[in-house]
């Protein structure tokens, strides 16, 4: 069993059936036929309306319904080999049973531990805020190709990056291949460089995750903010789909003369 089908199996399992997805089964005495493309388990998935509904905020950016029931905000770091893991392992459950549905908002704040993290923020912000899923995505995914480039740079050339200035990002960015990602993501190679030299854009950046650190008490990444208050002890997908669980767990009711009381879940 691959890693998302355990996931999607253990780690949320409460919560998809707490929002209601389930994969009707085809009646046991008729074949499914392979002529009709849409089969039932086509048929019968639930719409993904929210899915396509990405907004720029203060600090990031939300993919989903504004009025979720929950809200969830992930403190990434572009550099951060543990943010790749998660969002390769939780990111289809996550749109699949959670936001997809409307359940849950996802918003997407980065944590600057480095050079590199600023010029990769700058990159997957840049462009229409509708596409920013598919450019954050695509650098975490890509992460292990364009990391160590930067890891194995000459010395003098990490300095140069390390000066933060306009023109050291879209060097960094260049010699690492990132402007061929985000061209492949549908921005010209005008809007690469214009973000990339956005000098206000990276101190609000800067001045965000400042504020940020405070704010939730971010000591590492991934972190995690649940309703605005931050998850202690979760940093993985395995956690989070946990926490996600006694979050949509059913609320017990118990009848105490005539009364009914709802119990939070332990």
């Amino acid at each position: 069993m691959n890693a998302f089908r355990t996931t999607l199996t253990v780690g949320f399992a409460a919560t998809l059936g707490a929002v209601g997805l389930t994969l009707a089964s085809p009646s046991p005495s008729a074949a499914q036929s392979l002529e009709n493309p849409r089969s039932e388990l086509i048929d019968n998935l639930p719409e993904q309306p929210w899915l396509s509904v990405t907004e720029r905020t203060e600090k990031g950016h939300r993919n989903g319904n504004p009025d979720a029931d929950a809200h969830l905000i992930e403190f990434i770091s572009y550099t951060c080999g543990h943010c790749a893991d998660f969002a390769k392992q939780g990111d289809g459950t996550l749109d699949l049973a959670a936001v997809g549905p409307g359940h849950i908002s996802i918003e997407v704040r980065p944590v600057i531990r480095n050079y590199l993290d600023l010029v990769v923020t700058m990159l997957a912000q840049c462009g229409d805020p509708a596409g920013f899923k598919r450019r954050h995505r695509a650098l975490l995914y890509s992460q292990e190709t364009w990391l160590p480039k930067a890891v194995n740079a000459p010395q003098s050339q990490q300095q140069v990056w390390a000066r933060m200035t306009p023109a050291a990002r879209a060097n960094a960015a260049t010699a690492l291949g990132l402007n061929d990602t985000m061209r492949d993501q549908g921005l010209s190679t005008g809007q690469i460089t214009s973000c990339l030299r956005d000098e206000a854009a990276a101190q609000k950046i800067l001045a965000n995750d400042a504020a940020d650190r405070t704010e939730f008490g971010i000591t590492g990444t991934p972190t995690f903010a649940l309703d605005g208050k931050t998850l202690e002890g979760v940093g993985n997908w395995p956690t989070l789909a946990s926490a996600l669980q006694n979050r949509f767990r059913p609320k017990a009711q118990v009848i105490e003369n005539g009364r009914v009381t709802t119990v939070q879940p332990q």
